[in-house]
C-alpha cells in the first residue's frame, strides 16, 4: 500500500487557487480549500466551475473526493500543515500592490510553529519580511507562481522551474514544499524571501518588455516598409533572444503583466529609484491599442456611424477573464470617435457584457460583421482562422479588418475579398508559425 501523501491546504480559490488545488490532488494530495465566499465553496463543492481554464474542469472532477471546500479556517488548520496562500493582489489607484487580502490571511494564522505560510499570491519584494516582523514566530515560504492563462494545467504539471524563498532558519518549510514540487521534475531553485519575491515581479515586467520592443518594432516596420513577423523570426534565431513573446500586436493585458508591471515600477518608486525602462513599456503598451483606431480611420474617415466588429473580447484565447482586455479600450476610444461597436467571443461575452454595456453583444462571429464597416480581430480564437470569410464578406458593409494578433493568413482574407492590415507586417506577409 502507497504511503498517503500530505494533505495540502489552499487558502483563495480564484484561478490560481483553484489549479493549484486541482493540480496537487492529482498528484496524490488530499486537499482542503478555503475561501470566504459561501457561494463559491457550495458551487465548486457540487461541481460547478466558473473559470475557463483547458484541462481544470477534467481534473476537479476527476479528484473530486480527494478536494474538501470550505470557509472554515479553523477546519484548514486543523487538517492541512502545509498553507499556499492565493488570494488576489490588485493594484491600488496608486499602482502599489493592495495586500489587504493577504494581511487579512495571515491575522488568522496563529504562530504555533505548526503551520507553514507559504505565499503563492504575487507580492512586492519585502513583503515576507513585513510579516515575519509582525509574526517572528511563523514559518514562511515564498513560492511564486509562473502560470500562464489558458495553460495553467500543462504549466504547473511541467514547470521550467520552480522557485522556493526561504530565510534562515525556515529550511525545514522550504524542504517540505520542495518535497511536494520534486514529482514535476522542473529545477527546482532555492533562494532567500525577498529574491524569490523579486524573481516573479522581474520575470513578467522582462517579458512584458519584450512585448513592447517587438511591437514598437512593428510600428517603425510599418513606416520602412519591413514586415515584424520576419524580423521577429530571425532575432528569435539567436539563442540569446528566444522567440518567446516576440509576437506584435495590440498589446498585453490580463490579470499579470499589467499589475506586476505597475507594481515592480511602484516599488523601485518608493525606494526613490526610477525605473525609466518600466514607464516607457507601460506607455507602449497603452498606446498600441489606441494605433488600431488610427488604421480604421486612415481607412474609413471618420468613425461616426460607422458600424465595427470587435472579433474577440477576452484578453487572450482559452480564457474568459477580461481584465486589462484590449477590446475595452477598443470599445471605448471606437465609440468616443462615434461609432457603433458589436462584440463576439466564443468563452468570454457574459463576462464581457457586464464590462461593456454598450456594445452589441451577439452569439456568433457572422452575427457580428453583419452590416458591419470594418472588424477587428482582438483575440486569437482559433474558430477565427476556420471562419468561412467570402461569406463574411458578403455579409459585411465593407469587407476591411484590422488583424490585431497578426493571426489571420493574408492571402485568404485578399482572395475573399476584405481588405487586410496587421500589426508592421507587409500585406502579402505569409502566416507566422505558432509561437511555442
Amino acid at each position: 500500500m502507497s504511503e498517503r501523501k500530505e494533505t495540502v491546504g489552499v487558502i483563495g480559490v480564484g484561478w490560481v487557487g483553484l489549479v493549484t488545488a486541482a493540480c496537487f490532488a492529482e498528484l496524490g494530495h488530499p486537499v482542503i480549500a478555503r475561501d470566504i465566499l459561501q457561494e463559491k465553496v457550495d458551487s465548486l463543492s457540487r461541481g460547478e466551475v466558473s473559470i475557463h481554464e483547458p484541462g481544470l474542469e477534467d481534473l476537479l472532477r476527476r479528484n473530486a473526493e480527494r478536494i474538501t471546500f470550505t470557509t472554515d479556517m479553523n477546519e484548514l488548520l486543523a487538517g492541512a500543515r502545509l498553507l499556499f496562500v492565493c488570494v488576489d493582489t490588485p493594484p491600488t489607484y496608486s499602482g502599489d500592490a493592495d495586500l489587504s487580502r493577504v494581511r487579512a490571511v495571515v491575522q488568522e494564522l496563529p504562530e504555533d510553529g505548526d503551520h507553514v505560510l507559504i505565499m503563492k499570491s504575487t507580492v512586492p519584494a519585502g513583503t515576507g519580511q513585513s510579516i515575519r516582523r509582525d509574526m517572528p514566530n511563523l514559518s514562511y515560504v515564498s513560492c511564486p507562481e509562473f502560470l500562464k492563462e489558458g495553460t495553467a494545467v500543462q504549466d504547473f504539471m511541467n514547470p521550467d522551474r520552480v522557485v522556493i524563498g526561504a530565510d534562515p532558519g525556515d529550511e525545514e518549510s522550504a524542504d517540505a514544499v520542495a518535497g511536494l514540487y520534486e514529482p514535476l521534475g522542473g529545477q527546482i531553485l532555492r533562494t532567500d524571501v525577498a529574491s524569490a519575491e523579486m524573481i516573479k515581479l522581474a520575470s513578467n515586467a522582462f517579458l512584458a518588455t519584450k512585448i513592447s520592443f517587438i511591437n514598437e518594432i512593428a510600428n517603425v516596420c510599418e513606416e520602412v516598409g519591413a514586415d515584424v513577423g520576419q524580423v521577429a523570426q530571425g532575432m528569435g534565431l539567436d539563442g540569446r533572444i528566444g522567440t518567446a513573446f516576440l509576437r506584435a500586436g495590440i498589446g498585453y493585458g490580463g490579470s499579470c503583466f499589467p499589475k506586476d508591471v505597475s507594481a515592480l515600477k511602484m516599488l523601485a518608486g518608493n525606494t526613490g529609484y526610477h525605473f525609466q525602462l518600466l514607464t516607457s513599456v507601460i506607455e507602449v503598451n497603452e498606446l498600441q491599442k489606441r494605433r488600431v483606431v488610427g488604421k480604421l480611420e486612415k481607412h474609413l474617415g471618420s468613425l461616426i456611424g460607422k458600424r465595427v466588429a470587435l472579433l474577440g473580447l477576452a484578453f487572450k484565447a482559452d480564457t474568459d477573464d477580461m481584465r486589462e482586455a484590449s477590446s475595452l479600450v477598443l470599445a471605448a476610444r471606437l465609440q468616443g470617435e462615434g461609432a457603433e461597436v458589436a462584440g463576439y467571443d466564443p468563452v468570454a461575452a457574459e463576462r464581457a457584457a457586464g464590462m461593456l454595456a454598450s456594445v452589441e453583444m451577439t452569439t456568433s462571429a457572422m452575427e457580428a460583421l453583419e452590416g458591419a464597416d470594418a472588424a477587428v480581430l482582438v483575440t486569437e480564437w482559433r474558430e477565427f482562422a476556420e471562419l468561412d470569410w467570402a461569406a463574411a464578406a458578403e455579409r459585411m458593409a465593407r469587407p476591411l479588418i484590422i488583424d490585431g494578433r497578426n493571426f489571420l493568413d493574408p492571402e485568404v482574407l485578399q482572395a475573399a475579398g476584405f481588405e487586410y492590415e496587421g500589426i508592421g507586417r507587409a500585406i502579402s506577409a505569409p502566416r507566422p508559425a505558432p509561437a511555442p
